[in-house]
């Protein structure tokens, strides 16, 4: 493979692993000094990976709340032994919502940063930039009992992951990265463009 397709599967099988629970693969697809930054965890892929519950929405979640990911093309922008990947990404999660059932659906671009060392590309980072979600019962038509009110305050890029953590009474960073905030977006952008510029 060429170190465009070495990048891509990297990515995309970094996602696969992590849907799919396969942690010696998780463990194989970054760099020991690799970092991850999302609604849940900002610190290091070790603490990432090692936290198998992140994978659901909340962590006391039950064996039924479960998540189906769609991954789509990623955009690979590559600088000899360094890339940065933005990989399109939604995923579905099977809820309760005060009492009932539901669907929270996010949207979300995941920022990677690749590089390649000793022959190897791995992951060295993961930023996850939130572009909206949305919240629907499973039986179309089930009142899911929401008090607008609840969502005063809550930024539109993740407003359903606010609101179920805020009812389960935990709470989300209201300083994430989002799509609400062009500006913070742009100086991700600015900085993975410097970063892969170093190599050139």
């Amino acid at each position: 493979m060429n170190d465009y397709e070495s990048v891509e599967q990297l990515v995309l099988g970094e996602r696969d692993a992590r849907g799919r629970g396969l942690h010696d693969k998780m463990v194989k697809s970054y760099w020991p000094d690799a970092t991850v930054s999302t609604s849940w965890i900002s610190g290091s892929a070790t603490d990432y990976i090692n936290a198998g519950h992140g994978r659901n929405l909340r962590p006391e979640a039950s064996a039924n709340e479960r998540i189906v990911g769609l991954d789509c093309a990623p955009i690979i922008h590559l600088n000899n032994s360094r890339a940065y990947v933005e990989l399109p990404v939604e995923a579905n999660h099977w809820i309760t919502v005060n009492g009932e059932n539901a669907v929270w659906t996010s949207y979300m671009k995941l920022l990677y940063r690749c590089e390649k060392r000793d022959g190897e590309w791995r992951i060295s980072d993961l930023t996850s930039i939130f572009n909206n979600d949305k919240l629907a019962p499973v039986v179309p038509g089930t009142d899911l009992h929401i008090d607008p009110d609840d969502l005063k305050g809550l930024r539109s890029a993740y407003l359903w992951m606010s609101y179920i953590r805020k009812s389960d009474g935990g709470s989300v960073s209201q300083d994430l990265p989002g799509t609400d905030q062009p500006e913070k977006i742009d100086k991700i952008y600015q900085y993975d463009e410097e970063w892969i510029d170093e190599k050139k």
